[in-house]
């Protein structure tokens, strides 16, 4: 999705094993504000699981990085907004380009997977496996799914892992000012990430707790607070197209 407004421009990133659906309402809403925004589908997603099975972490910034570079080409600033590993890349970006003047945070990854998680995949990996059960669709709203796999490639997870050992340890370099919106029920992001952020960040944080949703709150029963607060956060830090 890429649609052309003002010289104000937004990215927004979705989640592993997701797709752009998860964050397509909050895309538009920006959209809708006069925003120039692109919400890549990041490699390896919103195909096949397959397709996903060889991409690594390095794709799915490289792919991020340079949609935030095609923004930058037509605009003079760019905000960064991002749901889970979408957030990882968030962050990830922000370490690397401190220019960035807001970054929004719907249960971002900001930690590697703990080494017993870490352990079970490698030996999953050694049984021959690829992919083992889906972590996608962590949604407390009935009849509700973000189009995500019905899987997780094993090798891929390793890598996102790897990539947020890096984000962590730079988090100290992020200074965009910087909005966490973590769901209290999460089944994916350990509550713990939240805590290692807010910590680890140098510019100004705040974090508001999502009570009614589960990890994708993008989709969820809190899904108008978390637009409502990400658009408020843009215009105090990105600002306006009125």
């Amino acid at each position: 999705m890429v649609v052309s407004g003002s010289n104000l421009g937004v990215l927004v990133l979705h989640g592993f094993t997701g797709s752009p659906a998860s964050m397509r309402s909050l895309a538009e809403g920006f959209a809708g504000r006069g925003y120039t925004v692109e919400m890549p589908l990041l490699p390896g997603h919103g195909t096949d699981l397959a397709d996903m099975i060889p991409t690594r972490w390095d794709d799915w910034y490289g792919e991020a990085h340079a949609a935030y570079h095609r923004l930058l080409d037509q605009c003079d600033a760019v905000a960064v907004v991002g749901l889970s590993m979408g957030g990882g890349l968030t962050l990830a970006l922000a370490e690397e380009h401190p220019e960035i003047p807001a970054i929004g945070l719907v249960n971002p990854m900001c930690m590697p997977l703990t080494a017993e998680l870490l352990e079970g995949i490698d030996a999953l990996l050694e049984a021959g496996l690829e992919s083992f059960e889906s972590i996608g669709s962590d949604i407390a709203k009935p009849d509700t799914s973000e189009l995500s796999y019905p899987g997780t490639p094993l090798e891929a997870a390793k890598s996102l892992s790897h990539g947020m050992e890096t984000v962590e340890a730079n988090l100290g370099k992020i200074v965009s000012p910087a909005l966490v919106l973590t769901s209290l029920q999460d089944h994916v992001v350990p509550p713990e990430s939240a805590a290692t952020l807010l910590a680890g960040v140098s510019g100004p944080v705040r974090q508001i707790l999502l009570e009614q949703s589960f990890h994708v709150a993008t989709m969820d029963f809190d899904q108008e607070l978390v637009e409502t607060e990400l658009f408020a956060h843009l215009a105090e830090h990105l600002g306006t197209n009125s």
